[in-house]
C-alpha cells in the first residue's frame, strides 16, 4: 500500500506532519541502546570472566612449561634406559611395555610443544588486548589439547 501523500505548502516545501510509522533508525537506536544497557548491567561479570580466563591461561602456560621440563628429562632418561631394559631378559615384559608407553607419552608432549605454546600465547594475547579474532580460532585447538591430555591420563 503506497504511503499517503503529504500536503504541499504554498512555498513548495513539504509540510512536516507527525509520521504514522516507526522509523528504522529509531528501531535500531532503541536496539543499540538496549544492548549498551545490557553490557553496562553485566560489565562486572564480563570483566571478571576475562580476568579469570587470563589467569587460567597463565596457569595452563605454567603447567605446560613444567610438563615440558619434566617430559624432556624423562624422555632423555628413557632414551638411555629403554635399549638396556629391552636387552636384559630379567626385566619383565610388562615393565618394558610400561617404559615404552611412558616414552611415547613424553615424546607426544615434546612434539606438541610448539602448537600448544602458540595456542596459549594467542589466547592470552587476545584476552589482554580484547581481540576476539585471536581467541575465536583456538576453541577447537584447546578442546583437542584437553582431549589429548585426557587420553594420556591413566584409566
Amino acid at each position: 500500500m503506497p504511503a499517503p501523500l503529504r500536503p504541499v505548502a504554498k512555498s513548495g516545501l513539504i509540510q512536516s506532519k507527525p509520521a504514522g510509522y516507526v522509523k528504522f533508525s529509531d528501531k535500531l537506536t532503541m536496539s543499540l541502546d538496549d544492548i549498551a544497557k545490557m553490557i553496562q548491567e553485566h560489565k562486572v561479570m564480563i570483566d571478571s570472566i576475562q580476568e579469570v580466563a587470563l589467569e587460567l591461561t597463565n596457569s595452563i602456560g605454567t603447567l605446560h612449561g613444567l610438563t615440558l621440563k619434566y617430559a624432556g628429562i624423562a624422555n632423555n632418561i628413557l632414551d638411555t634406559l629403554l635399549p638396556i631394559a629391552k636387552s636384559l631378559p630379567i626385566i619383565p615384559k610388562n615393565v618394558t611395555a610400561l617404559l615404552v608407553n611412558l616414552e611415547a607419552i613424553t615424546q607426544k608432549i615434546i612434539d606438541n610443544q610448539a602448537t600448544t605454546s602458540k595456542t596459549i600465547s594467542d589466547v592470552q594475547s587476545g584476552l589482554r588486548t580484547g581481540d576476539v579474532n585471536k581467541i575465536k580460532g583456538h576453541a577447537g585447538e584447546l578442546q583437542s589439547l584437553t582431549k589429548s591430555i585426557t587420553n594420556m591420563l591413566p584409566k
